[in-house]
């Protein structure tokens, strides 16, 4: 066969490109968020988030590798930035929409993610990020669906369900905030109520309307089960009905049968249901772990009903009881047996077990430990002692413009050990970039439930266990399929190990999804760097970065149209105000401070509009302002 010129080479390459890309959708989204002091699900009046009215937010349904634009208009009081758990925001951290990635959306104004749901399929969900804002609303789902070549691992449903259940407070979200400097609020408080879809429990006295899902009988239908709480993992359970778990966290899992299932905060999973029971109405159940809640009477005891379309019977019967909710063993078991379909494609057309543990070279290991603590009088979540205090400046930002000097650190966190004190601090870490990293978390935080998350990745979780965790207990690891997922549990006084394969550069936030703990600084970041400055490699900030915190500056370069007359943008980019100079000035440029300074340089002639700007950046110019 005749050799390919590197001509011939490289318009292959590009149609390849062009082929794989053809199939991927763009999405348009507008979002229109604020609060609604009339929705009231639980009839008593409290101030909910909304997205364009609606609580749950609306459905983002994609496909592997679409691209996603969401305009998001802040119609609150404050602050706000949605993040979206789970998906993997590949090379692309700036979009992550945490407060180490994001300056906030300011209230009435707007701001347009854009995200690529790259070689991923799945069942997560999105939520505010800050200020305690997913106890007030703010959430949605998310599916992303196979792309068409790729045959999913088992036989079209008749329908899919979105089915988002969490714990809710009967008082609003800032409330709780206000009051969470108090060991109480902090420490032993609870949320209230278990909602599904937003809907309170079938049959409670506050029940305005209930969930309900309406099926065929003889058919199969998909639930995609999210817990979207707050602090309560829950046990999920069909009266009658057996579930078949088949995926979670963007997994296809070994299919097994199961009776009921736990799900615990931040976690999602896909069952199919068969309705193959004589036609009637059901309970739906999702009774909380860890809570002695009686199933009839408990608030906390979500209750939906599962409605065959023929069906006239009334719901009369007991609910269907499930497990111990204090039964460790029976709930790890079932951790366990959830197990990766080695054999089935997902998001690419490989089997999943392509990608597998068998043999890494494991090249970090931490050791990560959730505890509380006192610290100046405030009560605190921790990791390794150390409790996360939010700088003004995202870490990104710092990261990019200006190496992180001055807002954080790197690798003074301890890793490995905690330390002998409680004490505030920016915890930047250092990933080893493609490299396997050993991930052990420890949970010290008595009689409570804690789940960890790290965005940017999946965990392949090799082992689960009660007590002290130790060096020997690696002999005890699966590294044959443990499962991927995003989410995972860490049982009262136990430890939960995890893998993961740092080939995603970026600023990464790892954190407890529970989010008393994760407001109160039980969270860090991995900074995942690759010299290699070429775009493939890790995206630039997008063309619409918002700036916050240090002085930053955002620049274009113009050339005058000789024949027009007109001023043509020809370059755009950012930096931190040390990079203004004489030369970029010369060139003819327009500056902007934040959102705050605009200067036009044009042909000799200036024109400015000044709002309240930075001494220290003006400094930096060789003429007044």
């Amino acid at each position: 066969m005749a050799s390919l010129s590197c001509h011939q080479k490289s318009i292959i390459i590009v149609l390849t490109i062009l082929v794989a890309g053809a199939n991927a959708a763009d999405i348009f989204l507008t979002w229109n968020v604020s609060l609604d002091t009339t929705l009231n699900p639980i009839s008593v009046q409290q101030p909910v988030i909304t997205i364009n009215g609606r609580f749950p937010g609306p459905t983002i349904n994609a496909t592997t590798n679409d691209f996603v634009h969401i305009n998001v208009f802040n119609d609150l009081d404050e602050p706000l930035l949605f993040t979206w758990n789970g998906i993997q925001q590949r090379l692309n951290s700036w979009q992550d929409g945490v407060s180490g990635t994001n300056c906030p959306i300011q209230p009435g104004q707007n701001w347009t993610y854009k995200f690529q749901t790259k070689d991923q399929i799945g069942s997560f969900f999105y939520f505010p990020s800050i200020n305690f804002q997913k106890a007030g609303g703010g959430f949605g789902a998310i599916r992303v669906n196979n792309r068409a070549v790729i045959a999913v691992p088992f036989p079209k449903p008749e329908d899919e369900f979105d089915l988002l259940i969490g714990d809710w407070y009967y008082d609003s979200y800032q409330m709780i905030r206000s009051v969470m400097d108090t060991e109480v609020v902090a420490y032993q408080t609870i949320p209230d109520i278990m909602l599904m879809n937003g809907k309170v429990p079938f049959g409670h006295e506050l029940t305005k309307n209930h969930e309900s899902f309406t099926v065929t009988s003889g058919k199969t239908y998909r639930f995609r089960i999210s817990n979207v709480g707050t602090a309560l993992s829950f046990n999920f359970r069909i009266q009658n009905h057996k579930l078949v778990l088949v995926e979670t966290e963007g997994s296809y899992t070994n299919q097994i049968t199961l009776d009921s299932l736990d799900v615990h905060v931040g976690q999602s999973y896909s069952v199919l249901v068969t309705m193959n029971q004589v036609e009637s109405d059901y309970y739906i159940v999702a009774s909380p772990k860890l809570i002695n809640a009686s199933a009839n009477s408990s608030s906390l005891v979500g209750v939906g009903v599962l409605h065959y379309s023929n069906s006239i019977a009334k719901l009369s019967s007991p609910l269907p009881s499930g497990p111990d909710p204090f039964d460790l063993d029976f709930s790890i078991d079932q951790a366990k047996s959830i197990r990766w379909n080695l054999t089935t494609g997902a998001a690419r057309p490989n089997p999943q077990g392509t990608f597998n543990v068998n043999n890494v070279t494991i090249s970090q290991t931490f050791i990560l430990e959730s505890s509380t603590s006192q610290i100046r009088g405030d009560p605190r979540y921790s990791i390794n002692n150390v409790s996360y205090r939010v700088p003004d400046t995202p870490l990104k930002l710092a990261d990019h413009f200006d190496n992180g000097s001055g807002v954080y650190q790197l690798d003074w966190f301890p890793t490995n050990s905690a330390n002998d004190e409680a004490a505030y601090g920016v915890s930047v870490v250092t990933g080893n970039h493609k490299g396997w990293i050993e991930l052990v978390f420890l949970n010290t935080l008595g009689g409570f439930m804690d789940t960890w998350h790290l965005d940017g990745f999946g965990f392949h979780v090799v082992g689960i266990g009660k007590g002290k965790w130790g060096a020997e207990a690696r002999s005890s690891y699966n590294l044959i399929d443990p499962v991927v997922r995003s989410t995972v549990q860490v049982y009262p006084g136990g430890w939960t190990a995890v893998y993961a394969f740092l080939d995603n550069p970026g600023m990464w936030n790892l954190r407890s999804q529970n989010l008393k703990n994760w407001f109160l600084g039980q969270e860090m970041y991995i900074r995942v760097h690759n010299d290699d400055p070429n775009p493939a490699k890790e995206r630039p900030p997008p063309s619409n970065l918002l700036l916050c915190g240090q002085s930053f500056i955002s620049f274009s370069f113009f050339l005058l149209d000789s024949q027009d007359g007109s001023w043509k943008m020809i370059q755009m980019g950012f930096g931190h105000c040390s990079q203004v100079n004489m030369e970029m000035v010369a060139m003819g440029l327009r500056i902007r401070l934040g959102l705050q300074l605009v200067l036009h340089l044009r042909g000799g002639h200036r024109r400015r509009r000044t709002r309240g700007f930075s001494s220290q950046c003006l400094q930096k110019l060789p003429f007044k302002v």
